[in-house]
Parts: C-alpha cells; sequence; structure tokens
C-alpha cells in the first residue's frame, strides 16, 4: 500500500479513535454505521453477522464461519451477504494501539437498486456461494468510506449526503470481482436470494423443530438442493446452522438474565438439558455455569468484547 492509502488510513482510525472513547460497539448518527474499539486481544466472541461490510482501520481480526477462517486487516475487508452465526476474535491490540474498525450495514434493495441504475441484467442464477468474503482494499472504496466516516464530525450533512456515499460504497464493492456473486442475494427468485431466506428463517425461529422438507418446499427446492446450496453460503449443514443459532442465544439468555441452564436449553428448543450441556461445552470449552462464571470475571477484569 502507497503513501496515499497510508494517509487515508490514519486520518480514517484518528476519526474512529475520537468518536470510540471506550471500547466496544457504537452506534453512529449515520445510519447503519457502527464504529468499534478494543483496546486488548479479545476472547472469541459469538455473533450473528448481518448484511454489512467490514473495515479495519488498526489491528487485525480473524473470523470463523463453520470450519473455515477469515482474517481481515487494514489491507483488506470483509463482507457478510446473509445473517450468519460467526465467531470472532481481535488478534492485534493494545492500550497504545487498539484494534478500531468499522461495520456499514446494508440491504439487498440497496444493492438491486445499483445494479438496475448501471445496467445491468437482472437475472435469477442457480449458483451460490459463501455468505463471508474477504477482499483487497481499493483506494476508491477507502475514500468513499473515509468521506462516510467524516460526515460524523458535521452532522448536519448527514441526511442529504450519506446515502449518496453509501450508494457509492455498496458500488464500489460490487465492482470488485471477488464480490461478484454477492449480488445474486439480492436478485429474487435465485437460489442465493432463496438460500438467504431460509438463513433468515432459522436464525428466527431457532427454538422450532426442523424441518427440512418443510423449508426445502418454502425455497422452491428438493430437499438435496437445499443442503447442498445450503452449506455453500453458510458453511454449514441446516442442522449445524440451527445449533450455532440456538448455543448463542442460550449463551446470551444464562449471561444476561442469570437463568439457569436448564431453563435457557427449554427456551432455545432442546428437549434434553443433558444434551444441550454437553454440546455447550463442545462449541465453547466449558459447561454453561463454568463458562458464564468465566465470562464475568472477564467483565470484572475490564476486558470487553466487541463485534
Amino acid at each position: 500500500m502507497g503513501d496515499w492509502f497510508e494517509k487515508q488510513r490514519r486520518e480514517l482510525l484518528q476519526i474512529i479513535e475520537k468518536f470510540t472513547l471506550e471500547d466496544g460497539t457504537h452506534d453512529t448518527q449515520v445510519p447503519g454505521l457502527r464504529l468499534i474499539r478494543t483496546s486488548e486481544l479479545s476472547e472469541p466472541v459469538y455473533s450473528v453477522y448481518e448484511p454489512s461490510l467490514c473495515i479495519v482501520a488498526q489491528g487485525s481480526k480473524v473470523v470463523m464461519l463453520g470450519q473455515e477462517v477469515y482474517h481481515y486487516d487494514p489491507s483488506s475487508y470483509l463482507t457478510a451477504s446473509a445473517h450468519l452465526p460467526i465467531t470472532g476474535q481481535v488478534m492485534e491490540a493494545s492500550r497504545e494501539t487498539p484494534y478500531l474498525s468499522l461495520q456499514i450495514l446494508f440491504d439487498m434493495n440497496q444493492i438491486l437498486d445499483i445494479m438496475q441504475a448501471s445496467g445491468e441484467a437482472i437475472r435469477a442464477k442457480s449458483e451460490a456461494s459463501r455468505g463471508l468474503k474477504v477482499s483487497r482494499m481499493q483506494d476508491t472504496l477507502l475514500d468513499a468510506v473515509l468521506r462516510l466516516v467524516k460526515l460524523i464530525e458535521t452532522p448536519q450533512d448527514i441526511p442529504v449526503l450519506a446515502p449518496y456515499v453509501i450508494r457509492e460504497i455498496i458500488y464500489r464493492v460490487l465492482q470488485n470481482e471477488n464480490n461478484a456473486s454477492l449480488k445474486q442475494f439480492a436478485v429474487i427468485g435465485s437460489h442465493a436470494q432463496r438460500i438467504a431466506g431460509v438463513v433468515e428463517r432459522l436464525n428466527r425461529d431457532f427454538a422450532q423443530p426442523l424441518r427440512i422438507d418443510e423449508l426445502a418446499a418454502e425455497a422452491r427446492m428438493s430437499a438435496s438442493s437445499l443442503y447442498d446450496y445450503f452449506k455453500e453460503v453458510t458453511g454449514m449443514s441446516p442442522i449445524q446452522f440451527q445449533k450455532h443459532i440456538r448455543l448463542q442465544e442460550a449463551r446470551r439468555l444464562i449471561f444476561s438474565r442469570s437463568i439457569n441452564a436448564a431453563e435457557a436449553a427449554f427456551q432455545v428448543g432442546y428437549e434434553s438439558p443433558s444434551h444441550f450441556s454437553r454440546e455447550y461445552a463442545r462449541m465453547f470449552g466449558l459447561p454453561p455455569v463454568r463458562d458464564v462464571r468465566r465470562l464475568r470475571s472477564y467483565l470484572v477484569d475490564g476486558i470487553t468484547v466487541s463485534e
């Protein structure tokens, strides 16, 4: 990366640092723009990525989707095309040089609008690709992102200028050949768009029994096609995906509401508390009670987690 890129990156991280005085995820007045700061190496953080663009100004992060690992830093960026359960971990951060990043949420209507404005033929295709991508950062994209973040300093300009800059950012992302498949998640009737619909349903109805035939009928696919395309997009089978969502929600319930493990298990759809505890320990490394006790000890010690 050249001098111009480094100058832009430094200006970006200075603004993020200015508006994130404490560690954590900070919403801004710019719709869909979040700023993230972490001053220490994080424990693995389990969350669900929304369709979004994630950019690092300082530090680096690793994200796991299923068994796949995605690493990104200031020279790259990550795009998420669907609501996906991930495990994220900040790999470079300190009090002196905190991890600083941003996330820009987008929706598929914005992508369709840009495709139409570009005169691109909108055709549903029988293809689907992984819902996470890491791409090399480009000067034109960084320039647009910096202009969006700078609007935080002039909030009176946000209603007029932010929609146009966000539109440019999405356009720049779609220009990258690595993100060409992102367009199919926006095209109604495409295999990618239908799988995204199944993903949304599993995120919403995770506590309900998993009925593959019903999901396949809703997606207008055979059960075998649903399985294959779902795994192509998410890196997991539908049942593995549901398990991730259930366990993440159970962990949140136990931690934030102080309910016991058995009650959390029933709320997220498990019929057997012992089965739940085994799967919980397999995913998070410890049984529920010990895991939550460890999480609380990290908070007491001042260690925070981030998106």
